[in-house]
């Protein structure tokens, strides 16, 4: 059984209903820690006192209100409870509103509202009483250490507790530049809110809520699948560079777009039909580059022979049996070059003299100079 964060009670008038505050909601966010990076090990985080440096326990940590540079109040739990023990321990409800009059920009959190002990009779007064009468009550409520604006709404048969904003928690809006109702940037034609509604209407359907889920957090979660399963749990992945976004005009054709719109599926990107063209029509082939033999006529295309396995073997092949066939009669030179060196030693001093011929003419020439 969930634990309650909260025990009060909701007063009214005269009415005294005791309560029990469970939390509504649970975030389904995905938990990431961090980590460091040399060596992939968690990182954690010490209460150190900022004077010594030294670690200091929770058993050791009060609060405290600095009410001048340096200077602090310290608060307990008890100090906080006894500076109006009536709002910490009561949701007190203040007037009954119509649901509607309430924007929905002021909702902040939900929490449940369950009967205390012998409070059965009195929830159920208070919920019928919302619920036929179309209400909802703002009250307060103190929760920790700040006192929150509230409403009690009936949803079903549960009473819901939902944290309000301030109005003074609420920015002006008035900054924005806004297009005005009928201004002339922003003229809308009968034709174009015609066919708005239209598809408005097409995908209007009644209010289904667990058809709707983080598909994000599952992609990702998807990807830690896949990355476990390729043994890639410690791989840290480069960022991409970022695309430059796509050029796009300030003139819009609304009409255009509402009836594309209207002729596809919802969530159907526009831009499938493009890419079902593109696959039909195949891209020609870049133009074959040629490259010249010795000889000077032009051999068969590079890229085609790279792109043609089969045929790239079979010109390696051909490439070493030719290699090997010039290599034959190059060994039947050397092995004769060798006889004949063992044969007559004249010849191969005479091949030596040969060879040194030309750094010898460089003094012959000196001499006729001379």
């Amino acid at each position: 059984m969930a634990r309650s964060m909260w025990k009060g009670a909701i007063s009214f008038g005269l009415v005294h209903i005791p309560v029990e505050m469970y939390t509504a909601v649970s975030d389904q966010g995905l938990d990431l820690h961090m980590l460091d990076r040399r060596d992939f090990s968690p990182v954690g985080f010490k209460r150190y006192n900022k004077n010594n440096g030294k670690e200091v326990s929770w058993d050791d940590i009060v609060k405290g209100y600095e009410y001048t540079s340096g200077e602090y109040v310290v608060l307990t739990d008890e100090d906080l409870r006894a500076a109006n023990p009536e709002a910490t321990q009561t949701i007190d409800i203040l007037a009954f509103v119509d649901a509607e009059d309430v924007p929905l920009i002021y909702y902040d959190k939900p929490y449940y509202l369950a009967p205390g002990k012998g409070g059965d009779k009195v929830y159920a007064l208070l919920r019928e009483t919302l619920r036929e009468a179309g209400k909802i009550g703002i009250a307060h409520v103190v929760i920790r250490v700040k006192q929150h604006l509230a409403a009690l709404v009936c949803v079903g048969d549960v009473i819901v507790l939902n944290l309000l904003r301030y109005a003074d928690e609420i920015r002006d809006s008035g900054e924005l530049k806004i297009p005005a109702t009928g201004a002339k940037s922003a003229a809308i034609s009968d034709k174009e809110l015609k066919m708005a509604m239209a598809l408005v209407e097409g995908m209007s359907e009644d209010w289904q809520p667990e058809q709707y889920h983080d598909t994000y957090r599952e992609d990702v979660l998807a990807l830690v699948e896949k990355k476990i399963a390729a043994n890639q749990t410690k791989t840290i992945t480069a960022p991409d560079k970022e695309k430059a976004p796509a050029a796009s005009s300030n003139v819009i054709d609304l009409v255009s777009l509402l009836a594309a719109s209207l002729g596809k599926k919802p969530g159907k990107a526009p831009a499938a039909q493009d890419e079902d063209e593109e696959e039909d029509h195949e891209p020609e082939p870049p133009p074959r580059k040629k490259r010249k033999t010795g000889s000077g006529d032009e051999d068969e295309d590079v890229e085609q022979e790279a792109a043609a396995p089969s045929r790239a073997r079979k010109t390696a092949a051909g490439s070493e049996e030719r290699i090997a066939a010039a290599r034959q009669p190059r060994r039947a030179a050397a092995s004769k070059s060798t006889a004949s060196r063992a044969a007559s030693p004249a010849k191969s001093a005479a091949k030596g003299t040969a060879k040194s011929a030309a750094p010898a003419k460089a003094p012959a020439r000196r001499k006729k100079a001379a």
